[in-house]
């Protein structure tokens, strides 16, 4: 099996820069599309996506896509797909899915047709009747968009914002895809301060440390595709052992997290400490209202309270005058913050962000504020 066809799927707003990602892994014609990245590569691309990808949401395998206008077709064509290329004998396989502006608007009926189809194929190339299904899990993903159907297996498992690290939480966290992506789509590098004064749980920071120090966010954690007997276990071990490799010991990462909450920095330590960032992270319980930073150049990403998690509007208002007075300390700082607040750049900033980007965290539209600091 030379090539195999990759689908990287992503929150809306960032499927540029998952493909950014995709691209600086060595795969090169990557398809953008409304919430996926289409790639080809080789087994290892499975193996390396996986580990690799800070801001997409799940890899899949894909299998086929075609359009269906009923669900007769829908199964013929299912089954004309070479299933038994990738699902053992006693391979376990679920099927989930949704449909969205379609026919074939009967979502369980999809999810129980495809499964079916898939069935009949295999009861053919193995010639059995019954299958125990005990197992590898082959999780199958059936995606209905105006009639047009795509099929792929899921081979990530638990999302891959699933990191590991989260050993200790607070009250609604950033996830840590969008997080990777606020870091991503900032100015900060290597040997820039970062300041995160809203730190919670620590995921900004945490996040940066790992890119940072070109730390893999999948290092530490495990992907279902990594028992499919399609995929050799030496060439995981061999992308393990290259991300292992690639880690950065000495980078020049200085970053500084404080919250209000003590309770917050004790996690937000902790989880830091498991994700193997903690010596590069200066955690401190502070109120931003009494912060004060130093140096040149320093980058700030702020996730504030919003939406449910906006709490004291009062809490909030302190906040805003605390940026706004931040932001005239230095003339070369720069700020980014993520907020569901339509009244954010007059309260806080008393002018127009320099760049804005819409984001999605979950289901709730935010705006990404950017405002640039003068260069050195």
């Amino acid at each position: 099996m030379d090539k195999v066809t990759l689908i990287a799927t992503a929150a809306f707003g960032l499927e540029a820069v998952v493909a950014r990602e995709i691209a600086s892994l060595g795969y090169a014609g990557a398809v953008v599309e409304n919430g996926r990245v289409t790639f080809q590569g080789d087994l290892n691309a499975i193996c390396r996506a996986n580990l690799w990808l800070r801001c997409a949401d799940r890899v899949y395998l894909k299998m086929g896509e075609f359009e269906a206008l009923d669900f007769e077709e829908l199964f013929q064509r299912t089954k004309a797909l070479p299933w038994e290329e990738w699902i053992p004998l006693d391979g376990k396989f679920t099927v989930s899915g949704t449909s969205v502006k379609s026919k074939l608007r009967n979502e369980p009926a999809c999810q129980s047709i495809v499964k079916k189809a898939i069935v009949e194929r295999l009861k053919e190339t193995y010639t059995v009747e019954i299958f125990e299904e005990s197992g590898p899990e082959y999780p199958v993903r059936v995606n209905v968009l105006k009639d047009r159907v795509t099929l792929a297996f899921d081979t990530s498992g638990a999302g891959l914002h699933k990191r590991g690290y989260r050993v200790c939480d607070v009250k609604a966290p950033i996830k840590e895809t969008l997080a990777a992506a606020m870091v991503s789509l900032s100015f900060w590098k290597e040997g820039r301060i970062l300041i995160d004064p809203c730190c919670g749980s620590g995921t900004i920071p945490i996040e940066a440390a790992l890119l940072g120090k070109n730390i893999a966010p999948g290092l530490n954690r495990k992907f279902i595709s990594e028992g499919w007997h399609n995929i050799p276990g030496n060439v995981w071990k061999e992308e393990r052992k290259k991300a292992f490799e690639a880690i950065r010991h000495d980078a020049d990462v200085r970053i500084f997290a404080s919250d209000v909450d003590p309770s917050a920095v004790a996690a937000a330590t902790e989880n830091a400490a498991e994700a193997g960032a903690g010596e590069c992270i200066s955690f401190s319980a502070v109120d931003i209202r009494r912060l004060a930073p130093t140096g040149k150049s320093a980058v700030f990403i702020v996730n504030p309270p919003y939406g449910e998690r906006i709490g004291d509007r009062k809490e909030l208002e302190n906040i805003y005058g605390a940026l706004c007075r931040l932001s005239g300390m230095e003339p070369t700082w720069s700020f980014f913050v993520i907020t569901a607040d339509k009244g954010f750049e007059k309260l806080a900033f008393g002018r127009p962000a320099d760049r804005r980007r819409k984001l999605y965290n979950g289901r709730l539209e935010t705006c990404y504020y950017q405002y640039h600091g003068q260069k050195l």
